[in-house]
């Protein structure tokens, strides 16, 4: 996706706030906002992320400039972007690689039959780059080794209760996350009743406590990215993908340890569902460079393993 943006308004201070700044970005026809920025939205209901009736996709961010309110809307060939708050600045510059810019979709070549139906339907995905580590990481380290539903509610609980409300005229209910320094204050009890247990809310002060340094990541490439997250206890392999692949935009970070992906994409090229992290690798192997993006579009195609036993019943860490 190539880009250019249009000359760019003055911006300017309104009583302490800031007026909307306006820019659009020449894209690609077919860019699918949804798919792109998919992956941000942590669950239905995320305080951080909106997509509206009109098309328009709402992002309320903790920059490193401070929280910002961001509104992506596409247009024809074109998307539109307007943002608020300290941080209205930095995520309009950013907006490009958030929209795939740095992403080059033409460097994958399908190698199954699958994957080239799947890519030929979602010709519109592109991986996003948010430039943010911290936002991707901590709802990451909520994810580990429970049910989506569980971290979808302790994320969505902890962003409104320490987090700030949304800058400029955001959708009712949207909040910015909190900041390193608020992560670090939440007392013990409170991450009990956020249902998040103490070695996933220890994992996330030792993250937020050295922040910058996380944050530096976003601009290292995908192995030394993740080197410098595994660098905190707590985080591993899973986790450290989950937040490159969104941070960094990494098409080749795909994610291991994972409950369901190897058996997922052993049973679409394979037809086996028993397959580990090693075999996954090896199918994966044709796509080298661009394994992420494979892994995205096998989840896209639907096919996934007939169910073979029933859900894993949530827990709840706050009844205890």
């Amino acid at each position: 996706m190539a880009g250019r943006y249009a000359p760019r308004p003055t911006r300017t201070t309104v009583r302490g706030g800031h007026v909307p700044v306006p820019r659009s970005l020449d894209t690609a026809q077919d860019l699918d906002l949804g798919l792109t920025l998919g992956p941000l939205r942590r669950g239905p209901a995320d305080p951080t992320f909106r997509a509206t009736p009109d098309g328009s996709v709402w992002r309320v961010c903790r920059t490193p400039d401070g929280p910002g309110t961001l509104r992506v809307r596409m247009d024809g060939g074109r998307a539109g972007a307007e943002a608020w708050g300290p941080g209205a600045a930095w995520l309009l510059d950013g907006l490009p690689a958030l929209l795939g810019a740095e992403d080059d979709p033409a460097a994958f070549v399908p190698r199954h039959k699958l994957l080239l139906a799947t890519h030929r339907r979602r010709p519109g995905l592109r991986l996003t780059r948010t430039g943010l580590v911290l936002e991707s990481l901590i709802p990451s380290v909520l994810e580990q080794k429970v049910t989506t539903h569980e971290a979808y509610g302790s994320w969505r609980l902890l962003v409104r209760k320490y987090g700030e409300p949304a800058p400029g005229p955001a959708p009712e209910g949207m909040y910015a996350m909190p900041d390193a320094r608020t992560w670090t204050q939440i007392p013990s009890w409170e991450w009990h009743r956020a249902n998040v247990d103490g070695k996933r809310a220890a994992t996330i002060v030792r993250a937020a406590r050295v922040a910058a340094r996380m944050e530096e990541a976003a601009a290292m490439d995908g192995p030394a990215a993740r080197a410098r997250l595994e660098l905190i206890p707590g985080i591993g392999p899973w986790t450290s993908a989950e937040t490159i692949q969104r941070s960094n935009g990494a098409p080749d970070e795909v994610t291991t340890g994972d409950l369901h992906l190897p058996g997922i994409v052993g049973w679409a090229l394979a037809g086996d569902r028993t397959t580990d992290d090693e075999a996954m690798l090896d199918l994966l192997a044709p796509y080298a460079g661009q394994r992420h993006r494979a892994a995205r579009l096998i989840l896209l195609s639907g096919r996934v393993p007939p169910r073979r036993a029933p859900r894993m019943t949530p827990g709840d860490i706050r009844r205890l």
